[in-house]
């Protein structure tokens, strides 16, 4: 970066333009004319950022292959049909052709066009009138007419302009060797024919567009200039440099660029005088005192250096001593960001990395000016750091008033750090500075937006984590940032696989953090790296990084987050430590149910968006927004509630929590929203988890079985294995003797047990519970599981009598019926069996319930020997209880439905879904239905001729315990059957499936 100091002082900064430039008044100006001059400027012009180019697509191309038209602007007004140059006459006429073609392909309005043509009291023939040129414009286009449309609202012309291709120009000379670019710029400032539409300059926003390409003009020749000097050719830019000092002589970026090109040719003395008299006529004529780059200028020509080089740093003079890793696609699309807008705010929470990120955007940019917010406590002292950023020394008068004059029109980038805890008056000053400085671009970084219409906002998540199946560790960025810095204190200490997943389970502890994972892998200097891990309990202490100087509030992970906590309101502050207690965050009703029941006074949806303005919480808007905070925000938050003598009330409001939407999930899986309950369920996970052990820590028993009870469709379908654990552990548990709901405790352990194989132990559990029941709900919870331990034992009498006992309890019977159903059918009595399920159908509501149904049928069909209606049946069953995430009744209803596959000569169908759901029982621990499974896959095996497979299938489910009762007939083979492992077992036949399928079916 050339010229630029340590500290902030940036060169280049423009003293004030002595010309005037006398621009229409804004009366006669409209709100659209003064929106397009500045984006027209914005996409033709010098200030666009590294990054796209900022041409903007012409709305329509509107007839293929008609002749192309090109309007010229730079110099009188010049209109060309395929090549030929075509007269238009009339003031009018020829600004509605000049105002289309610098609308570079948009819609401009009739209303803009009125506005423009008749500014102060147009006539009532003034659409008539426009309409009427618009038509002799198409006359002039001649064959090209097509290319002037109209729209609904206006009229829109696809034309090439000089303008566009002098602005494409300039940037891509930016990018190219000095002798290309000179080359290219060159051509562009030859696009220049005199004076730009000075006979349409009474028209206001033709007037405010020609003021803008006289600004690109003078850009075009300053990047002229500067880049014959890097060429080594600064004799040839001589008089391209003396004209831009004669044309404005207290421009000092102009007067620094022939001071250079002086010098570059040998005269220096020459150019310390000119420097010596820009000096004296701005103190003169304004009071100002020139940059430190002049006077940085002036010392390496006096002292004999190479005034032609440019060196080129970061945005603050200082190259950074650490490689920036894993944000490239953040600086790329900050800086496009840029590009579109005059002011980007860079937000996120303490300690994300967003200064790193606004540095790299802001990159080498020669106008680029650095103002730290971090050291200032005071809103007053704003506009006076602006100042000595700018290297601006204001002795008397408004401070804020000099700096708007030193920057005037120029083309500059302000980056303004660590806005959040002066956010009003930086949101002032940025407010003056982009209205009175119309090239100014402002990049802002943040814990929260500043606010301002004009802003466009940039968040910076943390850095992307590895999933615990990752294969590639490494490249993970957040894994990466931590190598590299631990290489920096202690090199190879993270050497095998092994140290890498320990690497990849601290980067997600901390949340892919960068100024975490920087601090943790500076302390590899004092531990090993699974020290290190094993004490990220402590990590708001742990790590810091032990130096007596820096930034104060990134000294340790607590000092990030209270910078950040000390700029809340008390009711944000209230409502953070209150969320911290839910691991998992919560959804936006949750947030505002828990903001009513803790008193907070503010209104909940306000106070949440401004912790997430103020980067303190993370939302999540996939699936509906979701409210988080970081781990390590949340671990300052408890101890905060700790500290404040409120962590026994959070923790309740967790325990309420946990008992609300258990409520609210029981409720709705009896209806059709189960899906919806199914979801909630699921994702509540976490939270529940840790409500469940609050609840068991503090003893509290009664929260404990309510949360097991309003479970209990969970326990029996869905794959949620742990909460079948919470189930079985609450029922062993002794105190569970002075709950009222002890009974139905004991009935959600006896699923939960039959699921885990356990029939025995679900048996004792069940009829305990009958024996304390003194409700139908305990009676109906005992019931429901003694009669599937039935089922599987095969005492089918006992579990249909169970099964219709449990029906008769309540309104709904559930599955009650359909066990019923299946005892009877197993029995014999299809007949029965038929009446039994149909009772059941119908009372079916929810998608579970249904998918049952549907199950029960498949096997009356099935059983009743008709394998199409009992395919259609299972196929329901599965397709049902897949919509509400019943993964039981799935796995169940997939067997049925590979059984009539294999019967009907689908075998290979049947063996690829055998090895599928072998696999999902196998995940979730059930073997009971696992061993009903393989046996039905070893009777296929058998068939397909592999019976060495299928015998030792039958002997081990023979042997186990947790098999069901199997009434089938099998041919005894003679020879012994070993005795393997379960989980020899099952590689045993997933080979044995793979083998099957590769040799094809049997001929």
């Amino acid at each position: 970066m050339s010229d630029v100091r340590a500290g902030g002082r940036r060169s280049g900064a423009r003293a004030p333009v002595r010309r005037a430039v006398t621009t229409p008044s804004a009366c006669a100006l409209s709100r659209h004319w003064h929106a397009l001059a500045r984006g027209w400027h914005a996409r033709v012009g010098p200030c666009r950022r590294p990054g796209p180019t900022g041409m903007l697509s012409p709305e329509v191309r509107m007839v293929a292959g008609a002749p192309r038209v090109r309007v010229d602007v730079l110099g009188p007004l010049r209109l060309e049909v395929d090549g030929t140059v075509v007269d238009v006459p009339g003031t009018r006429r020829r600004a509605v052709l000049a105002l289309l073609a610098l609308a570079q392909g948009r819609t401009v309005t009739v209303d803009a066009l009125v506005d423009a043509l008749w500014p102060h009291d147009p006539p009532a023939s003034a659409r008539q009138a426009l309409q009427s040129h618009v038509s002799r414009l198409r006359g002039h286009l001649g064959p090209a007419s097509g290319r002037l449309a109209s729209r609904a609202d206006g009229y829109v012309l696809d034309a090439d302009t000089d303008v566009v291709e002098v602005g494409a120009a300039l940037r891509r000379s930016r990018s190219a060797a000095p002798d290309e670019a000179l080359a290219v710029l060159r051509s562009a400032a030859s696009a220049w024919r005199g004076p730009v539409l000075a006979d349409l300059r009474d028209v206001a926003p033709v007037a405010a567009a020609a003021v803008a390409c006289d600004r690109l003009r003078q850009d075009v020749l300053d990047a002229l200039v500067a880049a014959g000097i890097d060429a080594g050719r600064a004799a040839d830019v001589l008089p391209e440099a003396r004209a831009v000092v004669a044309d404005d002589p207290l421009r000092e970026d102009a007067t620094l660029l022939l001071v250079r090109a002086l010098a570059a040719t040998g005269r220096a003395p020459d150019a310390l005088r000119l420097a010596h008299d820009y000096r004296r006529r701005l103190a003169e004529e304004t009071g100002l005192d020139p940059t430190p780059a002049l006077g940085a200028l002036e010392r390496q020509v006096a002292g004999g250096g190479d005034a032609s080089a440019r060196t080129r740093t970061g945005v603050d003079g200082r190259a950074p001593g650490t490689r920036l890793v894993g944000r490239d696609d953040h600086v790329r699309g900050v800086r496009g960001a840029l590009a579109e807008g005059r002011l980007v705010t860079v937000v996120g929470p303490g300690g994300v990395g967003k200064t790193r990120v606004a540095m790299a955007a802001a990159g080498t940019d020669d106008d680029a000016t650095l103002l730290s917010l971090a050291p200032l406590g005071d809103a007053a002292a704003v506009p006076h750091a602006l100042a000595d950023a700018l290297g601006l020394v204001v002795t008397r008068g408004d401070v804020l008033r000099a700096c708007v004059a030193l920057l005037g029109d120029r083309r500059a980038l302000l980056v303004v750090d660590n806005a959040e805890h002066l956010l009003d008056a930086v949101r002032d000053v940025v407010a003056v500075l982009l209205t009175a400085c119309p090239r100014l671009v402002v990049l802002v970084t943040s814990r929260e937006p500043l606010g301002l219409p004009a802003e466009r906002t940039w968040r910076l998540p943390p850095l992307d984590v590895p999933a615990d199946d990752d294969p590639a560790l490494a490249d993970v960025a957040s894994v990466a940032l931590f190598l590299d810095r631990a290489a920096r204190v202690r090199p190879g200490a993270v050497r095998t696989a092994a140290d890498l997943r320990v690497v990849a389970d601290v980067v997600r502890r901390l949340d892919g953090m960068p100024l975490a994972i920087e601090l943790a892998a500076g302390r590899m200097s004092a531990f090993g790296l699974r020290d290190l891990r094993d004490r990220l309990d402590r990590a708001l202490d742990l790590l810091g990084d032990g130096r007596p100087t820096g930034d104060a509030r990134h000294r340790t992970l607590r000092a990030t987050i209270a910078w950040s906590d000390d700029l809340l309101s008390p009711d944000e502050r209230l409502l953070l430590r209150r969320l911290a207690v839910f691991p998992d965050g919560l959804d936006l009703p949750d947030v505002e149910r828990l903001a009513h029941a803790v008193g907070l006074r503010g209104d909940p949806g306000t106070v949440l968006a401004r912790l997430v303005d103020a980067s303190v919480v993370e939302v999540d808007v996939d699936d509906g927004p979701r409210y988080r905070l970081l781990q390590t925000v949340r671990a300052y938050a408890l101890d905060a509630l700790a500290a404040e003598g409120d962590r026994a009330a959070a923790d309740r409001d967790l325990l309420r929590w946990a008992s609300d939407v258990t409520a609210r999930v029981a409720a709705a899986m009896t209806t059709e929203r189960e899906p919806e309950a199914d979801a909630t369920l699921r994702r509540e996970v976490r939270n529940l988890r840790a409500a469940w052990h609050l609840a068991r820590a503090t003893g509290d028993v009664d929260t404990a079985a309510t949360l097991v009870v309003r479970l209990f469709d969970a326990v029996g379908y869905r794959d949620l294995v742990e909460l079948r654990g919470w189930a079985v552990e609450l029922a062993a548990d002794p105190r569970l003797d002075t709950s009222p709901l002890a009974a139905a405790v004991l009935g959600v352990g006896a699923e939960a047990a039959y699921h885990g194989g356990d029939h025995a132990r679900a048996e004792s559990l069940a009829r305990a519970g009958l024996r304390r029941a003194s409700d139908d709900e305990g009676r109906w919870c005992c019931l429901l599981p003694l009669s599937v331990v039935d089922l599987a034992r095969g005492r089918l009498a006992d579990a249909a009598a169970h099964a219709s006992a449990a029906a008769g309890l309540r309104p709904d019977p559930r599955e009650a019926l359909g066990i019923a159903a299946l005892a009877t059918a197993y029995a014999g009595d299809l007949a029965a069996a038929a009446l039994l399920a149909d009772r059941g159908r119908a009372a079916a509501v929810a998608p579970t319930m249904r998918a049952w149904a549907a199950y029960v049928d498949g096997e009356l069909a099935n059983l009743g020997g008709a394998p199409d209606d009992a395919r259609a049946r299972y196929e329901e069953a599965v397709r049902l209880a897949r919509t509400s995430g019943a993964t039981f009744v799935v796995g169940v209803a997939t067997v049925g439905l590979l059984t009539v596959l294999a019967r009907t000569g689908r075998e290979d169908e049947a063996l690829a879904g055998y090895r599928d759901v072998v696999d999902d029982f196998a995940r979730t621990g059930n073997w009971t239905h696992l061993w009903a499974t393989l046996r039905d896959l070893a009777d296929l095996l058998a068939r397909l001729g592999d019976t060495t497979t299928a015998d030792l299938v039958h002997a081990a489910a023979d042997a186990a315990p947790d098999a069901p009762a199997d009434g089938r007939a099998r041919v005894a083979r003679p020879g012994h059957v070993p005795r393997v492992g379960r989980a020899d077992l099952l590689d045993t036949v997933r080979t044995a499936v793979d083998r099957a399928r590769a040799s094809g079916p049997p001929a």
